[in-house]
C-alpha cells in the first residue's frame, strides 16, 4: 500500500476520460464491501448519466449492467479490490462493456488479477532514492531540495518511508 496505485488510476482516469463516451471511478471497493449495491448503483448512474437509478439486491444490481451497459464504450476505474467476486458483482468483464472499453483494476493481491485473466499488468514500483528525496523536499521545503543544514535530517526521513509515497507526503 501507498506506492501510488491509486494515485496513477486517477492520472490514467483524467488523461483518456475524453476517448470514451461514459466513464465511471469507483474508489476504495474494498472498504466498502458491505455496500456492493451502492457500488453497483453508482456505476450505473455514472455511465448512464441518471441520477435516480437504484437496484434492490446484488444479483439484480449485477443483471442491470450487463443489460444496461454492453454496448456502451467506458472506462470504469475499480480501484483497491481484494476479493475476485467484488469483480463478478459489477460484471467486470470482457464481455460486459462495449468495443473499445478499458477497465483499470487497482489492488494489492495479484492473485485477483490471475483469477479475472487480465489482459495488462502494471506493477506500481517503490520510488528510488533520489525521486523520493525530491518528492519530499517539494512537499517540505516547497524546492527540489532542501537547505544545506535540512539535507541530512530529509535523507534519513526518506530512507525510513522507503520509497513510499504515501509516507512521504
Amino acid at each position: 500500500g501507498g506506492v501510488g496505485k491509486t494515485t496513477l488510476a486517477r492520472a490514467v482516469c483524467s488523461n483518456y476520460q475524453q476517448s470514451f463516451s461514459r466513464q465511471c471511478y469507483l474508489e476504495e471497493v474494498r472498504s466498502k464491501k458491505k455496500k456492493m449495491v451502492s457500488l453497483q448503483e453508482q456505476l450505473l448512474r455514472d455511465i448512464l448519466k441518471q441520477p435516480d437509478i437504484k437496484v434492490s439486491s446484488v444479483a439484480e444490481g449485477t443483471k442491470e449492467i450487463e443489460k444496461r451497459l454492453g454496448s456502451m464504450k467506458v472506462l470504469i476505474v475499480v480501484d483497491d479490490i481484494d476479493d475476485a467476486d467484488q469483480l463478478d458483482e459489477l460484471a467486470i468483464e470482457h464481455k460486459s462493456f462495449g468495443s473499445g472499453s478499458r477497465i483499470i483494476i487497482t489492488t494489492r493481491d495479484e492473485q485477483v488479477l490471475n483469477i479475472k485473466k487480465v489482459d495488462k499488468r502494471y506493477k506500481a514500483q517503490e520510488m528510488t532514492n533520489e525521486e523520493a528525496f525530491e518528492l519530499f523536499s517539494w512537499h517540505a521545503f516547497e524546492n527540489p531540495s532542501p537547505n544545506e543544514e535540512y539535507i541530512e535530517l530529509a535523507r534519513d526521513i526518506v530512507d525510513y518511508c522507503g520509497g513510499v509515497p504515501l509516507a512521504i507526503t
